[in-house]
């Protein structure tokens, strides 16, 4: 993936607003990266990465 394409999705990931078919919870998921993706994360990318899944824990319950 390249990084326009990953800070895209992390974006659009961390808006987290609601919509008329739920909260963050319904709309978002966990996001999983292939070894070689992350390895091409900028640190900024990789906080937002890890920032979207550490909410997903606290608000939606997900497990690592």
């Amino acid at each position: 993936m390249g990084k326009r394409l990953i800070a895209a999705v992390l974006a659009a990931a961390l808006s987290g607003c609601a919509t008329a078919n739920g909260g963050f919870c319904a709309v978002s998921s966990p996001l999983r990266l292939s070894a070689k993706a992350v390895d091409a994360l900028s640190d900024e990318e990789a906080r937002a990465l890890l920032a979207h899944n550490r909410k997903g824990e606290k608000l939606c319950g997900w497990r690592p």
